[in-house]
């Protein structure tokens, strides 16, 4: 038998409520692929029926999916398991990191005009489907949906209500490495959160000069006088 667990922490990113042997199942599956519960108890030293109640936990929790069947050793079908896009995730992956990289590399080469027509074209191709989801919504409503959309993609969005009006409040950036080498995406992002919510904004606060979120609220109207300074 194999021991998965003495290299655990170095292959994969322990899961919150995850014991030693889910953790090690999981590692099975990444190894091999797609297998049975027998296959899989070919390389770990754990009883059937234990292996079937963590496969039935790990399918319940959404990072073990069953896919399929295949005939065992006695010719009679066994379910085959693999690891779900959740399951996966639980590995390391450094797309961040190396997208952050390539970033760098294009300014450093002076191509940000490059870094600029894309991140305006992801944008872009954006727009249609989430302005799609405020058509017809006004006020708190619309604040509401346009956290919820913003939520999906990652930015943990909360309404705010202030004296002054509603704020919306990104409590995380999920493209932060990224943006500590260029401002560029979060220009094109204020851009569309003023599309969706209909009006001009203004950043009150700013995540990467170390405040909580980066919030934002309604722009403050400027007078002729103002605009002359």
């Amino acid at each position: 038998m194999v021991s998965a667990s003495a290299n655990m922490a170095a292959n994969m990113a322990i899961g919150p409520g995850l014991g030693e042997a889910q953790q090690a199942i999981l590692l099975s599956l990444k190894r091999r692929g797609p297998a049975t519960q027998a296959q899989v108890g070919e390389e770990l030293d754990y009883s059937p029926a234990t292996l079937r109640e963590h496969l039935r936990t790990l399918t319940t929790h959404g990072l073990v999916e069953r896919r399929g069947s295949r005939h065992g050793k006695r010719g009679r079908p066994e379910v085959v398991y693999a690891l779900t896009r959740r399951g996966e995730s639980l590995f390391p992956h450094r797309e961040s990191e190396v997208l952050t990289e390539l970033v760098a590399h294009l300014i450093e080469l002076g191509h940000t005009d490059l870094l600029d027509r894309f991140f305006a074209a992801r944008v872009a191709a954006r727009r249609p489907a989430v302005l799609a989801r405020v058509r017809g919504l006004r006020g708190a409503e619309r604040f509401q949906e346009v956290a919820r959309i913003l939520s999906d993609e990652g930015f943990m969005a909360l309404v705010g209500d202030t004296p002054g009006g509603p704020t919306l409040r990104l409590c995380h950036c999920p493209i932060r490495d990224l943006v500590a080498v260029t401002a560029l995406p979060c220009r094109y992002e204020q851009a569309l959160l003023g599309d969706l919510l209909d009006r001009p904004l203004q950043r009150t606060e700013y995540l990467p000069d170390g405040q909580t979120s980066c919030t934002y609220c309604e722009a403050t109207p400027t007078t002729p006088a103002q605009e002359s300074l």
